[in-house]
Order: C-alpha cells, then sequence, then structure tokens
C-alpha cells in the first residue's frame, strides 16, 4: 500500500484517520473511528484494508490488531433521532467529531476518506491544543480507505462496532434480519419493512421507509 500519509508521518507527525459505516442504511445509527497509528518502517506492513473488501471473521481479527498497536482511537456515534433531525451528512460529521474526541493523544494531521470535517476539525483543535509548530492538516481524498493503513484501520473499527449492535438488534426488533443485512435496504430487508412495517431503529425521513407510510 502507497501511504497517503507518508510524508506526513515522514514530518513526524501524529496522523488520524477517520472513516464511517452505515451512512447509506435504512436503520441504525452511523458510526465513526478515529485511530492514530505509529509510523511504521515500512507503510505496506500495516495489514489493514477498506472493510468492505473483508468477511467478517478477518474484519474481526484486524480490529483486535488496531487496538493492540494504535497509539489512539476512538469510536463516535449519531443515532437514529439525530440522523433524521440532522440529516445524514451533518450526522455523520457529528459521528466523526465525537470519534475524535475519544481520541486519549492527540493528531496533528487528519486524513479522511471524502468526509470534509474542516469545521470539526477546527473545533477539536481548538478544544485540544496540541504541538503550537504543527501545521495541523486535512486531506479527504475519495477512497482513501484504499490508499491509507490509518483511515483503513479506522473503516474496520466503524464496521466492526456498527455491526456487533445491528446483530444486537435482531432481539430487540425481530423478523427484519438485522444479523443479515445490518440495515441496509437488501431484497430481504425491503420485504420485512413491507410486511412489519417500521420499527424504532429505522431512520423515518429516508425514502424506503417513509414511503411505507406506517408511522
Amino acid at each position: 500500500m502507497s501511504a497517503l500519509e507518508s510524508d506526513w508521518w515522514k514530518l513526524g507527525l501524529r496522523v488520524a484517520g477517520v472513516d464511517e459505516a452505515g451512512r447509506g442504511a435504512l436503520a441504525g445509527p452511523v458510526v465513526a473511528a478515529a485511530v492514530i497509528l505509529p509510523p511504521p518502517k515500512e507503510p505496506a506492513l500495516y495489514p489493514f484494508r477498506d472493510s468492505k473488501t473483508l468477511t467478517p471473521r478477518a474484519r474481526e481479527h484486524l480490529a483486535e490488531q488496531v487496538r493492540a498497536v494504535a497509539l489512539a482511537w476512538g469510536v463516535g456515534w449519531a443515532e437514529v433521532a439525530e440522523i433524521d433531525r440532522l440529516g445524514i451528512l451533518r450526522a455523520t460529521h457529528l459521528a466523526a467529531a465525537r470519534a475524535l474526541e475519544q481520541l486519549k493523544v492527540s493528531p496533528e494531521a487528519l486524513l479522511t476518506d471524502y468526509l470534509r470535517l474542516e469545521q470539526e476539525w477546527q473545533q477539536y483543535l481548538r478544544n485540544n491544543p496540541s504541538r503550537p509548530d504543527a501545521p495541523h492538516l486535512l486531506r479527504a481524498p475519495p477512497k482513501a480507505d484504499r490508499h491509507s493503513p490509518t483511515v483503513a484501520a479506522a473503516s474496520i473499527l466503524a464496521k466492526v462496532a456498527r455491526d456487533r449492535y445491528m446483530e444486537a438488534l435482531e432481539q430487540r426488533y425481530p423478523g427484519y434480519g438485522f444479523a443479515q443485512h445490518k440495515g441496509y435496504g437488501t431484497t430481504l430487508h425491503l420485504r420485512a419493512l413491507k410486511a412489519l412495517g417500521p420499527c424504532g431503529a429505522h431512520r423515518r425521513t429516508f425514502a424506503p421507509v417513509a414511503q411505507t407510510g406506517l408511522f
């Protein structure tokens, strides 16, 4: 992997990677994770990849590795009520800001997968003053989770945390198949939604849910 953060690591900066899980789902929270990895001798030494390319078992295994090697990591959530009130974009930014606040070590540069977190980054820096000479850089390239081990690590933590939550919802709301589709708009989910109507985990402002007219 040719790491996007390599030049920042060479400058001795602590780089936080941020990614989310659940933005496009019809049910459940949106979850973001932030991770700071120590600079490796070679970026390819990190085995972390985009969580969407991994099996559930591989994600769980790699999540343990992330938590073991990271200088700091945090997970932030935006609940369904916040998604419906704020909209999914603002709710995703809120989850990312909460993930950053969970970090026990202050980053000096931020790398995200497409998320434009300028306001959240500046607010974080105001709340958590770091090295005064640090440049406090921000990058948000598309597909960063494919080219950055730091963002890939964040994507793994976010996905694992959210998947566990959705699997637990299966017990609370049986019949919807949350353990299988994790709240995304699969054929199975849409059929259950049509038959049972929305439950408390559904995002009422999302079109396939709103169109049921059953709340």
